[in-house]
Parts: C-alpha cells; sequence; structure tokens
C-alpha cells in the first residue's frame, strides 16, 4: 500500500551509476528535445545537434539528461511509436555510452520506454500520469528503474484544485505500485502547464511544500513555460529570470529535482538555493 507519512526520509533512488540523495541538494535535469516542435523553441531536428547539446547540459553541471521525442505543447501532433523511437534510440544509446551522469526517457509510450531502457535509458518520465498507457509501469518495474509521474489535468478538470491535483497523484502512485514500481523509484510532478490555468500553475510553485504528504521525492518544471509568459508578458526565449525565480521559490518549497532547458544558469540558481534553504555551501 502507498505510504503518505510526509515526515519520513525520502531515502535514496539509484538511477544508473547515480544515487538521488533526497533532501542533501536539488537536482538538475536537463531538457533535450528530438522534435522540431517543441513549445520551447529548443527543439532539435537532428541526433548529433541533440547528442551534442546533451553533453554540453552534462558539463555544464546536469545530473541528468532528459531526451524526448514528441512535443507536449498544447495542441501538439502525436507521432508515432516507430518515429519517436527512430528520434531518440540514437540519442540516448550515444549518451549513455558516453556520460557519467544518467539518461531519462520522456515519453508516454511503453513500448518507446521499453526500447528506450534497453538502449541504456535509466528513469522513465511519463507526462500522461500513467493515464495514456497503463503498461509503461510495468516497463518501469521490470526493469526496476525510477518513474516520474507528471500530473496531467488535460483530460479532467477540478473543482478543488490542490486537493484534487494531490489525490490524482496519489492515485496514479497507487497504479505504479499495484505494477511492482519500488516506492523508493517514484517521483511525482505536479505537471506545471498540461491543462492548467496560469493561475493554478502559480499556485504550484507557491504551494508545492503541500505534496509532501505524498512522501516522495517532487520534480518541478516550470522551464520557459507559457506562465511565466503570461505573467511578464514575453516571449519563449525571454523568460530566462521569470524561471530562474520559478526554480529558486520551488527549491524553497520542496523541490528535489528541477527540469530545465538553460541548464548553467538553473545549476547556479540551484546552488545558490540549496545554500539558503539545505544550508549546503559546496
Amino acid at each position: 500500500m502507498m505510504n503518505s507519512d510526509s515526515a519520513k526520509p525520502l531515502g535514496i533512488t539509484r538511477c544508473g551509476n547515480m544515487e538521488f540523495r533526497w533532501g542533501q541538494r536539488t537536482y538538475v535535469m536537463g531538457i533535450v528535445n528530438v522534435d522540431p516542435d517543441s513549445f520551447s523553441g529548443d527543439g532539435l531536428c537532428d541526433a548529433e545537434s541533440a547528442i551534442a547539446q546533451g553533453k554540453r547540459f552534462a558539463a555544464e553541471g546536469a545530473d541528468i539528461i532528459d531526451v524526448g521525442g514528441e512535443s507536449t505543447r498544447p495542441s501538439f501532433e502525436p507521432v508515432s511509436a516507430e518515429q519517436e523511437l527512430e528520434r531518440v534510440l540514437p540519442v540516448i544509446e550515444r549518451l549513455a555510452s558516453e556520460l557519467s551522469v544518467p539518461v531519462s526517457i520522456d515519453t508516454y509510450k511503453s513500448e518507446v520506454a521499453r526500447r528506450a531502457v534497453a538502449a541504456g535509458a535509466k528513469m522513465i518520465n511519463d507526462v500522461w500520469e500513467l493515464k495514456r498507457d497503463l503498461k509503461l509501469a510495468r516497463v518501469a518495474a521490470e526493469a526496476g528503474v525510477p518513474l516520474v509521474i507528471s500530473q496531467n489535468q488535460r483530460d479532467s478538470r477540478f473543482h478543488d484544485f490542490f486537493p484534487d491535483l494531490i489525490a490524482s497523484l496519489k492515485r496514479s502512485i497507487q497504479v505504479a505500485l499495484d505494477a511492482g514500481v519500488a516506492w523508493d523509484n517514484i517521483i511525482i510532478d505536479p505537471g506545471v502547464g498540461f491543462g492548467k490555468t496560469v493561475e493554478q500553475n502559480v499556485e504550484i510553485v507557491r504551494c508545492l511544500a503541500e505534496l509532501k504528504v505524498l512522501g516522495r521525492p517532487i520534480l518541478l518544471g516550470t522551464s520557459r513555460k507559457s506562465f511565466i509568459g503570461h505573467v511578464l508578458d514575453l516571449p519563449v526565449d525571454q523568460r530566462l529570470e521569470g524561471t530562474a525565480a520559478t526554480v529558486a521559490i520551488g527549491i524553497a518549497n520542496g523541490a528535489d529535482i528541477v527540469r530545465v532547458h538553460d541548464v548553467a544558469q538553473m545549476v547556479r540558481v540551484a546552488r545558490m538555493s540549496d545554500a539558503i534553504v539545505r544550508g549546503r555551501h559546496s
């Protein structure tokens, strides 16, 4: 059964050769989009560019590289599993063999996840909260890799936002546990964007600590998202400072991983935030 005692330590999650020791510091996930349709304007059309970006992110201090082959922007055009695999497998294979940091696969398709893990991915990041493909959790369980469960509101509407958000994640955690995913391998993401209003996205960052009741580490992905553009009235390529503000406040409110496009800058933000919040000065 799900353990919701938030007072207990989050423990350690092993990801390839790396250990995420939750609570000691904030980890940074660098985004590599092998998809020209990316909302953030950073989508890459070829494997070599994506590989180069992943290597640069690792050199800039990323703790994990998240590779995705399908856009998640509103009104995105879905791609087949075959096309997604053609995009991501060459990138994952190279990065997994040439980097010391682990690689994650950003997908909601179980077949893509299975093939990506076989190619070297050490984490699965599902932006559809296990709602699109129930077999995805089983892939994570059988591979023994961490699973990020991102809340997605596009197929539903909440009446009491934060309690409903927590209840949705709690149900999805139980789905993962029932499929055999280890408790220590579950990471939660409140899903900034993904059918939520500007006000709801702001509330997520402000009230992030409420998710601690679920007893699992929290991943926060605010980077360059539209609610920042709405608040600041800025296009996607001018949202660096807005992203930095959400990352810093998110860390103060309990984020354990931040998923970002601008790795070098956000590594610095995370280190400074950790010095203040966690008393970590190195």
